[in-house]
Parts: C-alpha cells; sequence; structure tokens
C-alpha cells in the first residue's frame, strides 16, 4: 500500500495558512485563526483518509518571518572551493546554531518541508508582490520540493491576483492555482489537488481517489440536507392547533404557534450546521412573520375529503346522507351540521377516532389555527438560502450568516408542492401535534418526494 502524500503548508505570517487547512479539513477548530501575526509557532500536522486509508497528510507551518537575511545567511554558508546545491545548503543551515535561535521559526518550516512530498505556497492574494515574498520563494526552492502557489482570499474585490500571476511567471511558477479559504469556489478542492497531480505525478491516483470521495461526500450532504429540509416543510404544513373562538385564547395559541415553529425552524438550521460541520451559531434566522395563523379551511379540503372516502367508504355517505339540518360553510363546500353528525355515525369509530373531534370542533365554534401558505415559502427560501450560504462557505469563515426572505423562483411565487397540500390533511404527521406517527409509509413518501425536489 502506497504511503500518503505529504504536504507543507508554508508561507508569509498571516496569510491564512491555517484557514486554508480548515477549509480542506472541514474542521472549524484546526490550529489557531487569528488575525495576529505569527499565530502558528509550531508545526501541526492532519490527515485526509478515504475508507480507512490515509491518502493525504496536510502539516501547518510557522510563518516565515525574515526571509531577506535568512536568503543572505544562506548565501555565505559555503566554504572556498564548494558549491553546494539547494537541499545541502538547507541542511548545512538546519545543522548550524542559527536554526535554533534567530531562525528558528524557520527553520521549522524549512525542516517540515525537506520531509514532504511538496509545499503549498500560501499567498495572501490581497498584498502587493513585495520583495519579501520573492525571497521567500527563494529560500524555499531550496528545498527542491516541487511548490504549489496558492492564491487565498481571491474571491474579494481586493485581491491582487493577475499581478501575483504574473511575478509568479517571472520566477518559473507557472502552476498555480485560486482557492479562497473563506469562500472557496464549488470547484476549489478538484481544481487544487488536480493542480498538484500535474507536479507530483506519482501521487495522480491518490489525489484521484480523494477527489471522487469528496464529491461522493458533496452529493451525500446534498440530498440529506434536502431530507432536513424536507422533514421541516411537512412538519410544518402538518401543524394544526384547535382553539377556542375567544379573542385572547387565539392570540396566546398564535403565539404559542409562532414559537413552535420558530423551534422547529431553528432545529433544522442547526441540524443543516451540524451536517456541514460548522458551530451552532454560524447562522441566524430573523424572527418570522407569523402574525396570523390560518383558520379552518383545510378540514374539507381534497385531500382530507379523499382521505375521508378512502378509509371510510360507503358508511361515510350514507351516514351523511341522512343528515339534514344547518349548513356549514368551509372551503366553499356546503356540508349540513346534522350531515356531519351522520358522517360520524356512518363511518363507525375509525371514523371518529380519527376525524370526529376535529367535526365536533368545527360544529362548537372552534378554529384551527394552521401554518400559512406565505409562512411555508418564507421556510423554504430561507432554508434554501441557508444551504446555498454553507456550500459557498469555507470553515476559516467567522463571520454569521444572516437568513431573511430574500429569494426567488417557484417558491416564492409558484405552486407549492402537492407534498405539502397532502399534508394538511394528515396532522399526524407532524411533530409539533401531539400523537404525531412519524413513520407512516405514506408521510416517508411524501418527505422523499418533496427532498427530490429540493435537491435539484
Amino acid at each position: 500500500m502506497s504511503k500518503p502524500l505529504k504536504l507543507a503548508v508554508v508561507g508569509h505570517t498571516n496569510v491564512g495558512k491555517t484557514s486554508l487547512l480548515r477549509t480542506l479539513l472541514r474542521d472549524v477548530d484546526f490550529g489557531e485563526v487569528s488575525p495576529r501575526a505569527s499565530t502558528t509557532r509550531h508545526v501541526e500536522g492532519a490527515r485526509l483518509s478515504v475508507e480507512g486509508v490515509a491518502l493525504l497528510e496536510l502539516y501547518d507551518t510557522p510563518g516565515l518571518e525574515d526571509a531577506i537575511a535568512l536568503l543572505d545567511h544562506l548565501e555565505h554558508l559555503d566554504r572556498p572551493g564548494e558549491r553546494l546545491d539547494g537541499p545541502a545548503r538547507i541542511q548545512r543551515f538546519l545543522d548550524g546554531a542559527e536554526a535554533r535561535q534567530r531562525f528558528e521559526q524557520e527553520a521549522k518550516v524549512l525542516r517540515q518541508l525537506l520531509a514532504s512530498d511538496a509545499g503549498l505556497y500560501v499567498i495572501d492574494a490581497r498584498e502587493p508582490v513585495l520583495a519579501k515574498y520573492k525571497d521567500e520563494l527563494q529560500v524555499l526552492a531550496g528545498c527542491g520540493k516541487p511548490l504549489l502557489p496558492v492564491l487565498n482570499f481571491s474571491a474579494g474585490q481586493a485581491q491582487r491576483e493577475d499581478e501575483w500571476r504574473e511575478a509568479l511567471a517571472r520566477l518559473g511558477l507557472h502552476a498555480r492555482v485560486a482557492f479562497d479559504s473563506v469562500a472557496p469556489p464549488l470547484d476549489g478542492e478538484r481544481r487544487l489537488f488536480e493542480s498538484l497531480a500535474l507536479l507530483i505525478e506519482a501521487a495522480r491516483p491518490r489525489l484521484e481517489r480523494l477527489i471522487a470521495d469528496h464529491e461522493e461526500q458533496a452529493l451525500a450532504r446534498r440530498q440529506a440536507a434536502a431530507q432536513l429540509i424536507a422533514e421541516l416543510l411537512i412538519d410544518c404544513a402538518a401543524c394544526r392547533r384547535s382553539v377556542a373562538a375567544q379573542a385572547q385564547i387565539e392570540r396566546e395559541e398564535i403565539a404559542a404557534l409562532h414559537q413552535a415553529v420558530r423551534q422547529r425552524e431553528q432545529q433544522c438550521v442547526e441540524a443543516l450546521l451540524r451536517l456541514y460541520a460548522f458551530r451552532e451559531g454560524d447562522a441566524c434566522a430573523e424572527d418570522l412573520p407569523l402574525t396570523d395563523g390560518r383558520w379552518g379551511d383545510d378540514l374539507f379540503n381534497p385531500e382530507t375529503l379523499r382521505q375521508l372516502g378512502v378509509r371510510v367508504g360507503g358508511g361515510m355517505a350514507a351516514g351523511a346522507a341522512t343528515g339534514v339540518g344547518i349548513d356549514l360553510l368551509v372551503g366553499g363546500i356546503t356540508l349540513g351540521a346534522a350531515a356531519l353528525l351522520g358522517a360520524l355515525a356512518g363511518g363507525g369509530l375509525q371514523t371518529a377516532r380519527n376525524y370526529g373531534g376535529r367535526l365536533l370542533g368545527k360544529l362548537r365554534g372552534q378554529r384551527e389555527l394552521t401554518v400559512s401558505d406565505d409562512v411555508l415559502r418564507l421556510l423554504a427560501l430561507r432554508q434554501r438560502q441557508l444551504l446555498a450560504a454553507l456550500l459557498a462557505r469555507g470553515h476559516a469563515a467567522i463571520g454569521v450568516i444572516q437568513l431573511d426572505s430574500v429569494g426567488a423562483g417557484s417558491w416564492r411565487d409558484g405552486k407549492l408542492p402537492e407534498a405539502l397540500s397532502r399534508a394538511r390533511a394528515h396532522p399526524e404527521w407532524s411533530s409539533l401535534n401531539p400523537d404525531a406517527h412519524l413513520e407512516q409509509v405514506e408521510r416517508r413518501a411524501q418527505v422523499a418526494a418533496l427532498a427530490a425536489g429540493l435537491a435539484t
């Protein structure tokens, strides 16, 4: 079995070496990230593995601080009559006293690069091309290892990527890659590993396997995220609260529903953050505009009526036919109050158990409080917005993702998915309702159908 490819992550102090590693490792806790110079003082390593096989070892190193003086020191190490090559000169430096004193931090970097297969030279693309960076590259080149310059922080408007590309080419470094550790491009890892494969042909199989595994994981995360959002939307669409038609009670129940839905959305936010290995506080949703509920119109929606027919068959119809009395207009359908009682009697125990409370509540003047379509749309838009932000977020990012109602497309203007219309008639599908039955086959099928649409 081949050994893992070893990469030393090197560069000037405070250019984002640890930030780059956090994003590549998907680990917000790797190392220490700070605006202070020289935050990293020691070499720290981590592995990327596939199915238990280590394919890549990454080593974070301290920042180079005084390459100008070090380069001058190296140029005076040759003895009379000697012409040492780069690695021999670097080794002589490491064996000397200056490597343990004045250039202690630089020595740690050079030792790790010598022990590695290649180096990632991290550049803050916002910085001007200064002489000290050229001297750093000359010092590092003395190790005789392939170097891949990584233009970090290249997504911002202040970046100087073109200047750096020209300067690197003049130094003979024509292979380079832009990879913003705060906002990495979706294909950033692929391009970085493919560039490494060009420099180190022997490592190509390991790097290609790593690319394939990362893309499989990314797809699995997208599907799992869609499942989480679908669960949230089904939960909220099926949520139903029966409330007495009294103003104070209604206000209290609306507030309770508001809080329940808000907490359920936050659960989804936190689950998405965990799925993408971010911290719990990395996203914050603004308060939901749940100032009103939706009252009563769902008791006789087409899905409810269809379900009644399927469940009770002719008994329901026969019972309803015997009833006469005061009409109750609900959702555009007129049904006599006595017909409702007859339906309960004709439908039998199953009907009474599943629908009796709701039907009788109607006759007693109760209302049913549910979550409006507009709020469902907003929930979907915000979770999709969060998912898009997580896909474009590096693990070195420290800003909080703010969720609001921004969004467009079918979720804002089009017809809601059929799965949510079906959920309206199934209060037992919602974890926000008492006596929920979340493992029903039909519920799982509707969650799957909704998730499939969300994943596209």
